[in-house]
């Protein structure tokens, strides 16, 4: 079996430079690279990574926790995160934490007993004063999920401009009767600033809303169905619905369609985040840029492993766009 002092005699170098390859240390040249990365094909010698590892104190391992993995939002999310990871020697865990309290202070003993080097939070279902006791133990951040007293990197939108942009452009439709629809209103700030927009927007039009429009516990296409029949036995209902997630929204117009309502003229339809499937059937929704969001995550996180860099407050605000299609 090949060794690294072989590599070095064949490569024509030292160990020393032979180990700054195998380890991607930033100053050697690309000559050097390239006479080591042949000697190590022509040997077929693969570097001991969990040795190489315990060097380091380190497990190249970042946790990335989902509420829920079939979620395409966080499933494009967790991909982009886990190709950038790759790219630059890291792996991901991923964590689905199916909005359970419990579930999420479970994994967050993954930083605890040092399985990870970081972790990223893309949603949160506890008290920060829960979580932050684990930054002791190594480097946390938030990524599309916030929260004001948590001292940490995030990358985020303002979901509270996302929720007044949807409900905006429905009034500007001529709608006056909308209603809301979202997952858990109380746990997710993100959540609840989208439902501070909305109401933000009817308050400047001068609009009223009933109680009876304001729709939760909604995550899934099965869920929008639902949503769906709620609307439909109402006696004084919605023209118009914001929903939080474009899976929740197809699921109202597919439910629609069933009913043989005509979207928009019977029911006006706006979703959120712009998947795949919003092209697809013409749906009206919000866009995120999920990719870049993802990559600026990563890679401040694997910045602050790297250099050991103390986990500050540091916020990367991102911008929503409103895209215009025929269920409004």
């Amino acid at each position: 079996m090949a060794t690294i002092q072989d590599v070095a005699k064949l490569a024509g170098l030292s160990r020393t430079t032979v180990s700054r390859v195998i380890n991607r240390h930033p100053y050697v040249t690309d000559e050097k690279k390239r006479l080591v990365m042949n000697a190590m094909e022509e040997l077929n010698y693969v570097p001991n990574s969990s040795a190489r590892r315990l060097r380091k104190q380190q497990t190249e391992t970042i946790a990335v926790y989902v509420p829920r993995i079939t979620n395409p939002f966080f499933s494009q999310m967790v991909e982009v995160m886990g190709n950038y990871a790759s790219d630059r020697g890291y792996q991901l865990i991923l964590c689905q934490t199916s909005y359970s309290r419990n579930q999420e202070i479970n994994y967050l003993e993954l930083l605890k007993t040092k399985q990870v080097d970081g972790l990223i939070l893309t949603s949160i279902e506890n008290e920060w004063s829960s979580i932050e006791p684990y930054m002791n133990y190594g480097p946390i951040m938030l990524c599309n999920e916030y929260n004001d007293q948590a001292q940490v990197p995030t990358v985020y939108l303002d979901q509270i401009e996302g929720g007044y942009i949807g409900t905006r452009h429905l009034i500007e439709q001529g709608h006056t009767q909308i209603a809301y629809c979202s997952g858990d209103n109380h746990a997710s700030r993100v959540a609840s600033d989208r439902y501070t927009g909305y109401k933000k927007a009817l308050e400047e039009a001068g609009i009223l809303t009933s109680e009876d429009w304001f729709l939760t516990n909604a995550y899934s296409i099965d869920d929008g169905k639902r949503v769906f029949n709620d609307i439909a036995k109402m006696n004084d209902r919605p023209t118009a619905v914001f929903t939080g997630s474009d899976e929740v929204a197809a699921g109202i117009w597919k439910e629609a369609l069933n009913h043989k309502w005509d979207v928009p003229n019977d029911l006006a339809i706006i979703g959120f985040d712009d998947q795949p499937v919003a092209d697809l059937i013409g749906l009206t929704t919000i866009r995120q840029p999920i990719k870049n969001m993802a990559q600026q995550a990563m890679e401040q996180m694997i910045d602050i492993i790297q250099h050991k860099l103390p986990s500050e407050k540091k916020e990367i605000k991102l911008d929503f766009e409103l895209i215009k299609r025929r269920s409004t």
